[in-house]
């Protein structure tokens, strides 16, 4: 396999450009193949800690980045109204206090509450800390002291993220063929994918094809008929209409999530401007009314017409098929109410690399990424529905989703927390114990007991155990500037006028 063929650009598209071409280097022969013609839906703004990861993996230089993109710093996702009208928590990044023995920080926490001890969960966080007083820098850690718990990611620009990830891989030899897919030609015996046909006549063969010409799924579904898992019986939300506005002076380190009367609100603070948008159930509430909601709870000035955007929550039943792999929106779609959608690309992408073909597919690889994919869309797929299936909220579409029936998976999960505050995660899933503690604490399910471990501290030392928890995340987020101070000093936009002169090796 020396011909990686990608077809579609955006965020998807370029980012295995540039993760082929730093990683396979000379090896293989990379093109890519887009049209201006065709837009980007560009709603992956906001990010998790693990793209940090990835950028560090091409060698980028993060201060470049981030002036490139107009990007911001992120510490968690503040949820506001979803347990009921006027309560929020935040989902904070890094740790919520620390592990004593074998002993989660939440079982003493647990066991305090249950003592009439009514001491706040988040301020054993140092993000949630950080986050309350709109701070950020990042954190060095050092030798001999107690980790600061802190785990940060962006916001950016999606779309410049694609223009500075092109420049990137342009850069590495990635050549670019500008064109629109006329037709896609497969191998007469085994229906492999040979060949992408363009409107200009233009004809781009390959060894292995990477789909990412978004929702359509031309090829992984238009000729390799994958299939498709609708959620939709799960998570109903089935539109969303977007719209920047002016940026605010208070550039919050996170981004925020308003419950709404049929669905969701998404904030997402950038330099430049502050990303918007309504994610809604049509089957609760008209386009109409669904604009009107978003545009009267923006922070400043529209700054364009609203955009709405149909969708299917689900993924494909292989994302993987013959020669082909499906990134980005060709592979599935959940809704951004966690960040996950640049994260999915960017797992895709490694998943990929670890199993990448020789001179020929082995249907056992082909097998395990699919299993792989599964698992990981599931897990997120439960993670999301737990927001809306504990939620606090009267309207007719909360009742509605509170009332439905979950997947055993996460069923089980919610049974082992209310039980005795048990967190078990399995294998490599997404999300980490302190994030399904601040859900599900945040949403309101407390659980009956905690592990019996955490009765061996005596009333005196737990006291001071919950104390020095609070000291230390209030100590590392005091050392932190405020984030626009952070952001004018080190990675204002005008600061860096050419990302590639930024790169590392």
């Amino acid at each position: 396999m020396q011909k990686f063929v990608i077809a579609g650009g955006g965020t998807a598209g370029w980012m295995a450009a540039a993760a082929l071409s730093r990683f396979l280097g000379k090896q293989a022969n990379i093109t890519l193949v887009e049209s201006d013609a065709i837009g980007t839906i560009g709603v992956g703004e906001a990010t998790i800690p693990q793209i940090r990861l990835f950028n560090h993996g091409l060698g980028i230089d993060e201060n470049a980045f981030v002036a490139a993109t107009q990007g911001s710093f992120k510490l968690g996702i503040q949820f506001d109204g979803w347990s009921g009208e006027g309560q929020n928590y935040i989902h904070a990044f890094g740790n919520v206090g620390r592990q004593l023995g074998l002993t989660s920080y939440h079982h003493y926490w647990l066991r305090a509450l249950k003592n009439g001890i009514n001491s706040d969960l988040w301020s054993a966080s140092p993000c949630a800390m950080a986050s309350s007083e709109n701070r950020f820098a990042p954190i060095e850690e050092k030798p001999g002291q107690l980790p600061s718990g802190v785990a940060y990611a962006y916001h950016f620009d999606a779309g410049l993220y694609a223009k500075f990830l092109r420049q990137y891989a342009e850069a590495a030899g990635v050549k670019r063929i500008e064109g629109l897919i006329a037709k896609v030609a497969q191998d007469s015996e085994n229906g492999a994918i040979r060949s992408l046909h363009l409107e200009s006549g233009h004809v781009v063969e390959g060894d292995f094809f990477i789909d990412c010409t978004g929702f359509r799924g031309l090829l992984i579904e238009g000729a390799l008929n994958a299939g498709y898992d609708d959620w939709r019986h799960w998570l109903p939300c089935d539109r969303a209409v977007a719209v920047p506005c002016e940026a605010t002076k208070s550039l919050t380190p996170y981004t925020k999530a308003s419950a709404r009367k049929a669905g969701w609100q998404w904030r997402i603070p950038l330099q430049h401007r502050t990303g918007n948008g309504h994610v809604y159930s049509s089957t609760h509430i008209t386009d109409d009314e669904a604009a009107s909601i978003l545009l009267d709870n923006l922070d400043g000035a529209a700054l364009d017409t609203p955009r709405t955007l149909q969708f299917t929550t689900g993924k494909r039943k292989r994302a993987w098929v013959k020669n082909c792999v499906a990134l980005g929106l060709s592979a599935g779609f959940m809704e951004p109410l966690e960040s996950t959608s640049i994260h999915l690309i960017q797992s895709a992408i490694a998943r990929l690399l670890q199993l990448l073909p020789g001179n020929k597919i082995a249907d056992a690889d082909v097998t395990e990424y699919n299993r792989q994919t599964d698992f990981e869309w599931e897990r997120i797929r439960d993670f999301l529905i737990l927001h809306y299936h504990a939620n606090g909220r009267s309207e007719p579409f909360w009742q509605a989703v509170r009332d439905s029936d979950i997947p055993d998976s996460l069923a089980h999960k919610i049974a082992l927390f209310k039980a005795n505050g048990r967190i078990v995660r399995e294998h490599e899933e997404l999300f980490t114990e302190a994030g399904w503690l601040q859900v599900l604490i945040g949403q309101g399910i407390i659980p009956e007991g905690y592990h019996p471990l955490a009765d061996q501290l005596s009333e005196k030392d737990l006291s001071e155990f919950l104390k020095l928890a609070g000291q230390h995340a209030k100590t590392v987020a005091s050392r932190m500037p405020d984030h626009s101070e952070y952001i004018a000093r080190h990675c204002a936009a005008q600061q860096h006028s050419s990302p590639t002169n930024r790169i590392v090796a």
